[in-house]
């Protein structure tokens, strides 16, 4: 078997609420494939869904990987989202975040270039 790609998903409250707080994170509107699924497309591959499950909702956690990490950080705090825990390393950057739900997002911006392919 070979993987060719991955899907991240998330659980949230409201689902109207959330999905206009992911459009402002990730600069687009997100599409509507099913009515409690909003969900985004990444240029070099991938994807996240963000859908309605109250059970689930804050217990969920996934990473987007970034090519300029302070910038994501800028956008972030005009948000008024707290980014209180970076960290950093020879290879990767990262900063971890909460979504509205307590949902768990660490941004990652790889130093090594062979990560970032």
């Amino acid at each position: 078997m070979t993987i060719d790609n991955a899907l991240a998903s998330v659980a949230v409250n409201d689902l109207d609420k959330a999905a206009a707080w992911y459009a402002i994170l990730l600069g687009a509107e997100g599409k509507r494939p099913m009515p409690e699924v909003a969900e985004w497309s990444f240029p070099r591959g991938g994807g996240l869904q963000v859908y309605r499950g109250a059970e689930r909702a804050g217990h969920c956690s996934f990473t987007l990987a970034v090519s300029d990490i302070d910038e994501e950080v800028r956008k972030l705090e005009s948000m008024n989202v707290d980014v209180g825990k970076r960290t950093s390393t020879a290879r990767v950057k990262t900063v971890m975040v909460s979504d509205p739900d307590g949902n768990s997002i660490a941004f990652a911006q790889a130093l090594d270039p062979a990560l970032a392919r």
